[in-house]
């Protein structure tokens, strides 16, 4: 008789603690958000409105839309965004990179997944260690850069020197570090293209380039969106590689000063700019928001999900 009423009790203690285990997993990535990022957004939302005394907010004095009045007047500003889209130029030269090789790799090339395997390390290096290598290459005096091309003694180019050089040393970094994520990721998608398409093509007299053109880009359009998006969203917060390329700095006539290294520099660099830095990340968040949405408005005139 005890067992009898004791076994439906022990049923519901291991149900609730059951239930009880779920909750906690299941709770802790949203704890997470609420800690580091919703908090976070509100305080900057407060902060953008008010003139923050150094890294407190008791204090703070309410001044309205005076932070991104300064943000919008301020040339650095507009000189780090006209930066910062330069630098997002090497994103889609990756795009195409990506498929390319991606294309090519899955035509049964010999040794392609060790191929896919080189390509894509440079993407799970540090960030900070392969910014230091590529520093080197690009040294005037004994990169390895000017030692391939020729370019030595007094007609060896300063690469990190001046702004234009500067620039496409950021971008060449940068298509070499990010070509093989879309790599991987193209090669899962060409493998999921229909054959039959692509043979019924065939059979209709289309070429390779064709078929290419009307059978494999729309069957992989979600991938190039995806990456597309994500990318230009990485390209538009730029910081890690022209800082530390610019030894720390905004490198040659500000070209290394990009839109997330502005809202850096006001709040660890001067005194009470919290709240402008706060403004120029919400004007930065407002752009990448625009442009993200342009994105998606306009994807259903080139992206095939059927």
């Amino acid at each position: 008789m005890t067992d009898t009423f004791q076994k439906p009790k022990r049923r519901k203690v291991n149900h609730f603690l059951q239930n009880l285990a779920g909750i906690l997993m299941a709770i802790t990535p949203l704890v997470g958000y609420l800690l580091f990022g919703f908090i976070p957004l509100i305080v900057a939302i407060i902060m953008s409105f008010n003139d923050v005394n150094g890294y407190s907010l008791i204090g703070m004095e309410y001044v309205g839309l005076q932070n991104y009045i300064k943000v919008i007047k301020d040339p650095k500003f507009w000189l780090s965004l006209r930066n910062t889209m330069i630098m997002a130029l090497s994103m889609p030269v990756s795009l195409v990179l990506s498929l390319l090789i991606a294309y090519l790799l899955s035509k049964g090339l010999k040794g392609a997944k060790t191929f896919r395997v080189i390509y894509f390390i440079p993407f799970v290096c540090s960030v900070v260690a392969v910014t230091y290598m590529w520093q080197w290459i690009f040294n005037t005096n004994f990169g390895v850069l000017n030692q391939w091309i020729g370019r030595t003694g007094e007609d060896a180019i300063d690469w990190l020197g001046t702004e234009k050089t500067f620039w496409i040393s950021v971008i060449i970094m940068n298509i070499w570090s990010g070509t093989g994520y879309g790599i991987v990721l193209y090669s899962a998608s060409l493998t999921n293209v229909p054959r039959t398409l692509l043979e019924q093509a065939e059979i209709d007299g289309a070429n390779a380039l064709q078929r290419f053109r009307h059978v494999t880009l729309p069957a992989i359009s979600p991938t190039t969106f995806y990456l597309f998006t994500m990318g230009l969203i990485g390209s538009l917060q730029a910081f890690a590689v022209p800082n530390i390329l610019a030894n720390g700095g905004t490198g040659p006539d500000d070209a290394g000063l990009t839109a997330v290294y502005y809202i850096y520099r006001n709040v660890f660099s001067y005194v009470n700019q919290m709240g402008i830095a706060a403004a120029a990340s919400w004007i930065l968040a407002i752009i990448i928001t625009i442009i993200t949405s342009i994105n998606f408005l306009t994807s259903r005139y080139w992206v095939n999900y059927d």
